[in-house]
């Protein structure tokens, strides 16, 4: 099981390191954050929460021309430089004493942290051979949710300390991870940059905003991705006001989550080996996500706290089989209908989903679920279903388009190398 945890050697293995390195200063951040600027620096959690905003935003205008960037100079250089960058914006939180000053740094902050990571992917995808692409990026996956998991631990600790050193030293954490990350990833082969003449001889729009299907299916996948606010947003005024269950046992709920990408991720991605299998793992765990919704949906009737309690884990493991299978899914089709030499870019704005789900989700899903109570459960539940019946007719279509501008036809389905399924 932990061998099957580990990368294959090279390319992959440094990938998933940068990712388990920076994503563990992430998960202390993350957990100190709202209780820093509120009660150490002084700024009114609508302050806050409205700077966040701001930043995200900002992030998501600038995260197709970063990666332009990274598709014109490198994406190695241009993830080296943006996660440097983000080290420094959390660094400057330790000096930060208006809103304004926060502001400013969560801007830097966002703006880098989602420029480098679509960077990085685009470096995987230069990197990595296409029919491995889907399992190297589970890897990382796993990585990424293993450096939450013990960045989160470590938060933890901050918070039981409660002291403004304590927190300090969380930024500090977080800074060093990021330039340590950088310095990882500075360690593999840069991939040359596409000029544009080339780029444009493989097919594609100019740019990934013409694309139309690859943009329908990047807006589709958004729709998925409202999955993502349930645990941390949703399911605490779930529990706290529909159910007889204890609070507490969310935390029990995001632990079984989490620990199960890092266990399971890699496997359950062996299923994906193009675009066809790509579009059946979409549907199935969207089915499976929608399945979780009617299960909670259930744990509002009746008054037993231990068969609230019991339905509520049910609920979580079967969402998070469907998580695991629509992400896998998603990756495939992400890189596999982006043409070559704009990895950067298209994985800029379909990374931007992710973004627009948790700046979405809160407020969406709390009027559909927490206020509106089972009836939002199961429409939520049948949206996804929907939306991912929805989606292999778009990647036909994508598939259209981009065969129909490739010198050479794409294999849909191939053979998985061994190194990578062992």
């Amino acid at each position: 099981m932990i061998k099957g945890l580990i990368p294959p050697p090279g390319a992959p293995r440094v990938l998933a390191l940068a990712q388990l390195v920076c994503r563990t200063g992430d998960g202390a951040y993350y957990i100190c954050a709202a209780l820093f600027f509120t009660r150490i620096v002084g700024i009114s959690p609508v302050k806050m929460g409205l700077g966040l905003t701001i930043a995200w935003s900002v992030a998501l205008v600038l995260s197709v021309p970063l990666g332009h960037l990274a598709d014109r100079k490198g994406p190695r250089s241009t993830a080296v430089a943006l996660f440097v960058c983000a080290g420094l914006a959390i660094a400057s939180y330790l000096f930060v004493s208006s809103f304004a000053l926060f502001l400013v740094g969560a801007c830097a902050y966002a703006v880098s942290q989602r420029g480098g990571s679509a960077a990085q992917q685009a470096l995987l995808a230069g990197l990595v051979s296409d029919g491995e692409v889907t399992k190297v990026r589970a890897y990382v996956q796993s990585s990424y949710n293993a450096g939450l998991a013990v960045g989160s631990a470590l938060g933890g600790v901050a918070l039981l300390v409660d002291r403004r050193e304590a927190y300090y030293a969380v930024f500090a954490l977080n800074a060093l991870a990021f330039f340590a990350a950088a310095f990882v990833l500075s360690r593999v082969p840069e991939v040359p940059p596409a000029p544009t003449v080339e780029a444009a001889a493989h097919g594609g729009a100019a740019s990934v905003l013409k694309d139309r299907p690859y943009v329908v299916v990047s807006v589709l996948n958004t729709l998925l991705l409202l999955h993502i606010p349930l645990v941390d947003i949703a399911l605490p005024l779930w529990i706290a006001q529909h159910t007889a269950a204890p609070v507490w046992l969310l935390s029990l709920m995001f632990m079984l989550n989490t620990v199960s990408v890092v266990l399971f991720q890699v496997r359950v991605s062996r299923g994906v080996t193009g675009l066809h299998s790509a579009t059946r793992h979409i549907f199935v765990g969207s089915v499976l996500l929608g399945l979780g919704c009617v299960v909670f949906a259930l744990t509002s009737v009746g008054s037993s706290a231990w068969v609230a309690g019991v339905l509520l884990l049910v609920a979580v493991a079967i969402q998070a089989l469907g998580e695991m299978m629509q992400a896998a899914g998603s990756w495939e089709v992400s890189f596999g209908l982006a043409p070559a030499g704009k990895h950067g870019q298209y994985q800029a704005f379909f990374g931007n989903g992710t973004t627009v789900a948790e700046m979405v989700g809160p407020l969406l899903l709390t009027g559909l679920i927490v206020y509106w109570g089972v009836p939002g459960w199961l429409l939520l539940g049948a949206l996804f279903i929907v939306v991912a019946a929805l989606m292999r007719p778009a990647v036909r279509w994508g598939e259209r388009v981009r065969d129909s501008g490739s010198p050479t036809p794409v294999k849909l389905d191939s053979t998985i190398d061994g190194a990578i399924g062992s």
